[in-house]
């Protein structure tokens, strides 16, 4: 199984997003084009222990993080904690860590527009419920893939 995935889904499978980015401005501006996409932030964090928090809180149904984080534990790190829960992750960051492919369902790589930034997200929505795809943003490459 993929993430939860559920073939042919009707609605989303996207509602709740934590957003775990140590930059402040760069979490303001995701915040804003999320809410203003139509997801609710279940938070936005800046390191891996307040995400851990949120994750285990439950109600989260896609994490973004970025891969550089402040503290001892990486964005990779969140990833594989968020792996064990059966969350899927999407990495927003500079450079795309190509030995975590298999921790994370896409990266968007930085600097991005919000238009693409919620692209990514509908992309990763649509293959969470088997359905037809978007076009891919630009800086987007999608990795885990059930088809």
């Amino acid at each position: 199984m993929f993430f939860g995935r559920v073939k042919g889904a009707v609605g989303k499978a996207i509602h709740n997003i934590l957003v775990v980015e140590d930059e402040p401005l760069v979490a303001f501006d995701n915040e804003h084009a999320l809410e203003q996409a139509g997801f609710r932030i279940a938070a936005t964090v800046e390191d891996y222990d307040h995400a851990v928090a949120v994750i285990d809180a439950g109600g989260v149904d896609l994490i973004i993080a970025d891969v550089n984080l402040h503290g001892e534990k990486t964005g990779v790190d969140l990833a594989r904690h968020a792996r064990e829960r059966d969350l899927p992750v999407l990495f927003v960051t500079g450079a795309c860590p190509a030995h975590a492919r298999e921790l994370a369902v896409g990266c968007l790589a930085k600097p991005y527009a919000p238009r693409d930034l919620v692209g990514a997200i509908n992309l990763v929505d649509a293959v969470l419920r088997g359905s037809a795809r978007p076009r891919a943003p630009a800086g987007f490459h999608l990795f885990a893939d059930p088809r």
